[in-house]
């Protein structure tokens, strides 16, 4: 006969029914918030990854410092950028044809004299980059931070079950009752919030897109020893842009030198970061079996 509850029981319910509907409830929580923030990091596939620039795929590969690298690396491949005894960068031929918001602003910089770290402080840059990313948005392929808070929700309803572990826990001990399943519980539990909570700031379709330009520009991989002069502006460009600043010193060594883009890419954690995105599909289950003979005396083992 199943004992429900017996005298003594923390909160009238013995430990091994309050385990039962606790993991049950954290197998339903985590079930939906796993599948409601796979919905918002989806993104939308994109139609032909040709659409986008080597700037657009920069920002995805490696967010706003690597936007502005393979931005250098186009201006620097069509001579528009270079760069003083001084390490300050200066202008040279006019820009070519086709230039985007990113290119102009850098390119004003340059006619500035600002420093190649002082870039992505620049006003005009800065404001660049915010519309390079808000186009990402709007293509599904970058998530806005309303889009990232909203794929958080899940995390905080698992976190209502955690404090409600915390408090049954305290209970018990407080009774003098083992805890020792439903520690494990709420220990993988909080370990599924924090993982829950990692959101990407790029979807799912932007990583598709990233496989499929590497596999389709593997050409232009330093390890292939590319020539820039052949492949022309657009292709330094899209080099930095899926390959960091690698590239930037098989393009140029010495312009990547003066501009101490080396130095920059140390400090910022390499030339060619990204983001990924961080699923958790991970379930904790608790098994123990126990048989004894004393009736209700053998249901607080399990939970409180």
């Amino acid at each position: 006969m199943t004992v429900l509850a017996a005298p003594g029981d923390t909160w009238g319910i013995s430990g091994p029914v309050f385990l039962g509907l606790y993991l049950l409830a954290a197998v339903v929580v985590v079930g939906g918030a796993i599948v409601h923030r796979s919905r918002v990091v989806a993104g939308r596939s994109v139609g032909t990854i040709d659409v986008l620039g080597p700037q657009q795929v920069a920002y995805l590969n490696g967010g706003n410092q690597l936007a502005v690298w393979a931005s250098l690396g186009g201006l620097r491949g069509s001579g528009a950028v270079g760069v003083r005894p001084d390490r300050r960068l200066t202008t040279g031929s006019a820009l070519p044809a086709g230039v985007t918001p990113l290119d102009q602003a850098i390119h004003h910089a340059a006619r500035r004299n600002l420093y190649a770290r002082e870039l992505t402080r620049d006003e005009w840059v800065a404001r660049a980059l915010t519309e390079l990313r808000e186009g990402l948005e709007r293509q599904g392929l970058a998530l806005s931070p309303a889009q990232r808070r909203t794929a958080r929700n899940g995390s905080l309803a698992v976190l209502g079950l955690l404090v409600l572990g915390a408090v049954r826990m305290g209970a018990g001990l407080s009774q003098g009752k083992p805890i020792a399943f439903l520690l494990v519980a709420f220990l993988a539990l909080a370990v599924t919030a924090i993982l829950l909570n990692r959101v990407p700031w790029r979807t799912r379709a932007a990583d598709a897109a990233l496989r499929e330009l590497r596999r389709r520009h593997t050409h232009l991989a330093p390890a292939s020893a590319p020539a820039y002069a052949t492949y022309g502006a657009a292709g330094a460009a899209m080099g930095v842009a899926l390959f960091g600043t690698v590239s930037l010193w098989s393009l140029d060594p010495g312009f990547a030198e003066q501009a101490e883009i080396q130095r920059q890419a140390l400090s910022s954690g390499g030339g060619a970061g990204s983001s990924s995105g961080s699923s958790c599909g991970g379930g904790s289950s608790c098994s123990g079996g126990s048989s004894c003979g004393g009736g209700g005396g053998c249901g607080g083992g399990c939970g409180g």
